[in-house]
């Protein structure tokens, strides 16, 4: 389909009040929910919308790859993120041995869970769970020195 100006012109007039409520939804979410579901969330938010505008099962499927690339850009991103917390938030990092043999470390935006001698933590960025990671350099040297921090 070819989509102009003026078509989107007509449809933000005939539209406006949808789109507004859209908008708020998708700003209330966003800085509501600290969960990475609050991006699925979004993400329903925006496909509906696009299903709204006219496009059909078809367009969808054509651009159903783009929409994959573009969440797991948005995976990658994080992931990146969290990793340069990890290395910029290191000196201020807060480590806890539990009894139950399990510590937590702790920084301004990050959160690490793991058990003592396993190779992979728990991570938390911003409140938002990222899964389990592999202990790798990064991880290691923010145990390391959160440890050292004392």
């Amino acid at each position: 389909m070819d989509y102009n100006w003026e078509m989107w012109s007509q449809f933000f007039q005939e539209n406006w009040l949808v789109l507004l409520v859209a908008l708020i939804v998708l700003f209330i979410v966003v800085r509501v929910v600290k969960t990475v579901i609050k991006w699925a969330i979004v993400a329903v938010i925006i496909i509906a919308i696009v299903v709204y505008s006219g496009y059909n099962l078809e367009d969808l499927e054509n651009n159903f790859d783009e929409i994959k690339t573009m969440g797991s850009q948005v995976a990658d991103t994080v992931k990146q993120e969290a990793i340069q917390a990890m290395v910029g938030e290191a000196e201020d990092a807060a480590y806890i041995q539990n009894d139950d043999g399990t510590f937590t470390i702790t920084t301004n935006n990050l959160e690490l869970n793991g058990k003592l001698g396993d190779n992979e933590v728990a991570v938390s960025y911003r409140g938002a769970p990222l899964g389990k990671w592999k202990i790798d350099e990064t991880i290691q040297a923010l145990i390391d020195q959160s440890k050292a921090n004392g």
